[in-house]
């Protein structure tokens, strides 16, 4: 087969279960929703990450036991009463090395994202942030990952050079090798009316000169030619891309939200969110969220953590 859907969800799951990353320590920031603590118990079960859970101490006990999470070791609990101070003391614990990932629990994101910014966190690299959503389809083999849909609103070209390779980064860092990226647009010819097919088309041949390494990088390609085999060869588009792409870049958030939600709706999609760039992956997840898509959530985090 020509590239593409080779990484599952329970792939993922395996090759943390084998690897040292099964250590990887979790620090959740205000953790106060049933749904978190059933998701941690999933994590905890499979052997892929303990946790320190941060906020009201009775409350999380309290859950714990609910969930059944209490009966399981590799858990600790830091007193914390707002949101906003256990963001900064989650934050805190990964940036000195105490904890390998953070996770949101029922905080604000911007809250949580201006304790990554607080330079007292130590989180902050200078590298852009970048939301990267991974999916798992049901009508597709593989994980499908999606940038940026939820943290850059209008990137310019400099900033889709660094989303992509966080992107690109991420799958590589849980296995998928040499990852294939579509650069998205509404066509897959050169348009200079519109944007989109001329940043594209820039990355395509920055990719192709190794400026954007460890991918292969093609585009400017519409959402049919980027993942079905069928819709290229009836285009007749050919790459080691069209049909089979590991990772969508859109051009803007507007495209990546509404994409994220309709493969969330429409394709009945379990999904995992995390903000890489960081020093460490930051895990986004709504009490919304159903506890296999926090479980994903936290998997792809652990994975890709350094």
């Amino acid at each position: 087969m020509k590239g593409g859907f080779t990484l599952t969800f329970e792939d993922l799951l395996k090759e943390i279960q084998s690897s040292v990353r099964s250590e990887r320590k979790v620090a959740v920031a205000h953790a106060t929703d049933e749904g978190l603590f059933f998701a941690a118990k999933q994590a905890l079960e499979y052997g892929i990450a303990s946790f320190i859970f941060v906020g009201p101490l009775e409350l999380m006990k309290d859950l714990s036991k609910q969930t059944g999470v209490s009966a399981i070791e590799r858990c600790e609990f830091i007193d914390s009463e707002t949101e906003q101070e256990s963001a900064m003391i989650a934050a805190g614990l990964v940036g000195k090395g105490d904890a390998d990932v953070l996770m949101k629990g029922m905080v604000g994101t911007s809250t949580l994202l201006k304790a990554v910014l607080n330079k007292e966190s130590g989180l902050r690299t200078g590298n852009v942030l970048s939301h990267v959503a991974a999916f798992d389809l049901p009508a597709r083999t593989g994980l499908l990952f999606v940038t940026d849909a939820a943290m850059n609103i209008a990137p310019d070209l400099k900033e889709k050079i660094a989303i992509t390779q966080n992107a690109v980064d991420v799958a590589k860092s849980i296995g998928i090798k040499t990852p294939k990226v579509a650069a998205l647009a509404a066509v897959e010819t050169v348009n200079p009316a519109m944007q989109a097919t001329l940043d594209a088309a820039v990355l395509t041949q920055m990719n192709k000169r190794g400026q954007i390494a460890g991918c292969t990088i093609d585009g400017p390609l519409a959402f049919d030619i980027a993942v079905s085999p069928e819709a290229a060869r009836q285009k007749k588009v050919h790459s080691d891309v069209a049909g089979y792409a590991d990772i969508l870049v859109v051009p803007a958030i507007e495209t990546g939200n509404a994409l994220y939600k309709s493969l969330t709706i429409f394709g009945n999609a379990e999904v995992g969110g995390i903000i890489t760039g960081a020093k460490a992956p930051i895990v986004l997840t709504s009490r919304a969220d159903s506890t296999e898509s926090k479980l994903l959530s936290i998997a792809v985090a652990v994975g890709s953590a350094g």
